[in-house]
């Protein structure tokens, strides 16, 4: 008799068998209880904020114009629930409703639908404001306002909504990032309400600066000495940011911490908590690491959870991706990327004309290749990531379990990610 396994997919969840000689271990970001009043949290957060001598809201006057930044729809932040007790917090500070607006920092992801909009902002919230709600358009240039340089040469140009108000109160959620260090805080402004140029400059900090290769420097879960980190905490400085409004949310996605203030201090703050909660200790790398990246809506948003993925991996070793990825690949011009072939050629072309998707497609190219993926998406699209398609979960599972034994892994070690796109092994 052999193991029967289980792993989220989307909104389901899918079994496959496992050998009986087969060991495994399963690697799951910490448990954390939710809190269980978070609104009641959030107004004395508001009232005791974090690196501020008075209250966060404290020196918003009658007649001020407040526009509050939001998250995009391909993050969920439990933002929803506190929003109405936010606003009507502002509006206690004599705000006028014709003077606040939502800003969504979409970065280069595509703008929300309504219906999306709709779940980010609440539904009557929403059918109250959603006039006054702007997603931001990177690629315009007529929304963007040149701010200036950072020390490292970033050309910061912002969604020029931020410089129109006398408040900026910063939304969204803290998780682990690739080569950010961690989300939240400053990335809602870079490159949440940046440009193009921009982002592309920024995320460029992530090549080493004279070899063909990646900066060491960049690391998950590192902000100082973090040259990608730092550049985006230097950019986001420009804008006139008056505090923050961070979660950072558990296993069933709801608000375990709440971190309100200052925009670096809180930010700090919720970035420990973050660590605490999402870092695993990694018992020894396995032959074959089996993940989940949930319900991504596309593979650069899944990208996350393969990296995580790679960390726990033997080289050598194989990875069966659970990726639904119904929109396919994502981001417009990451197929180009991908469509040079090599990490080489990519960096190359970094060097040549710095942009997001070169990045992860960067990243791609190198973990990919190791990964059987089970998804939604086009079989082309799979091999042009380098990596190949299950017919199905077991058979995924099957096909790398006979290459391992193939190489002469006969009784391999296997690691289970159901959570993959938080849980970042730490050895």
């Amino acid at each position: 008799m052999g193991h029967t396994i289980e792993m989220p997919y989307g909104r389901t969840t899918l079994r496959a068998g496992l050998p009986h000689d087969v060991s495994f271990f399963r690697m799951e970001m910490a448990r954390a209880p939710e809190i269980a009043d978070p609104v009641t949290a959030l107004r004395a957060a508001l009232h005791g904020p974090i690196g501020m001598d008075e209250g966060a809201l404290k020196g918003i006057q009658h007649g001020e114009r407040v526009a509050i930044v939001l998250s995009d729809a391909f993050r969920h932040t439990g933002i929803a629930e506190l929003l109405p007790a936010l606003v009507e917090e502002v509006f206690r500070r004599g705000v006028n409703a014709a003077d606040l607006s939502f800003l969504v920092a979409t970065g280069v992801h595509r703008p929300p639908t309504s219906d999306e909009l709709g779940k980010i902002m609440g539904a009557e919230l929403y059918a109250r404001y959603g006039a006054q709600c702007f997603p931001h358009v990177p690629e315009d240039a007529n929304a963007l306002l040149f701010a200036g340089n950072t020390s490292r040469g970033t050309p910061v140009w912002l969604n020029r909504r931020l410089f129109a108000v006398d408040r900026v109160i910063l939304t969204g959620t803290v998780v682990l990032h690739y080569f950010a260090g961690f989300g939240g805080g400053r990335k809602s402004i870079v490159p949440g309400l940046a440009g193009e140029q921009t982002i592309a400059a920024n995320h460029s900090l992530n090549l080493h600066p004279s070899d063909d290769r990646l900066n060491p420097d960049v690391q998950i879960g590192r902000l100082v000495g973090n040259p990608v980190a730092e550049d985006m905490a230097e950019s986001a400085a420009f804008a006139p940011v008056h505090c923050i409004v961070n979660t950072v949310l558990n296993r069933e996605n709801r608000i375990a911490g709440l971190f309100v203030g200052e925009r670096n201090a809180a930010h700090e703050a919720a970035c420990d908590f973050a660590a605490k909660m999402y870092e695993a200790p990694l018992p020894h790398a396995a032959d074959l690491v089996i993940a989940s990246a949930g319900a991504a809506h596309n593979f650069v948003q899944s990208h996350k959870a393969l990296f995580n993925a790679y960390q726990a991996m033997k080289p050598g070793g194989r990875i069966v991706f659970l990726s639904p990825a119904h929109e396919g690949l994502g981001a417009a011009g990451f197929r180009e990327w991908l469509a040079l072939g090599s990490r080489h050629a990519v960096i190359r072309r970094l060097r040549e004309s710095a942009e997001i998707n070169g990045q992860t497609a960067l990243s791609t190219l190198e973990k990919a290749p190791s990964a059987v993926m089970v998804t939604e998406m086009e079989t082309a699209d799979v091999g042009l990531t380098g990596g190949r398609k299950g017919e199905s979960f077991q058979a995924a599972v099957d096909l790398c379990l006979r290459e391992l034994a193939e190489a002469g892994v006969n009784r391999p070690s296997v690691c289970l990610m159901p959570c993959a796109s938080y849980t970042v092994p730490i050895s």
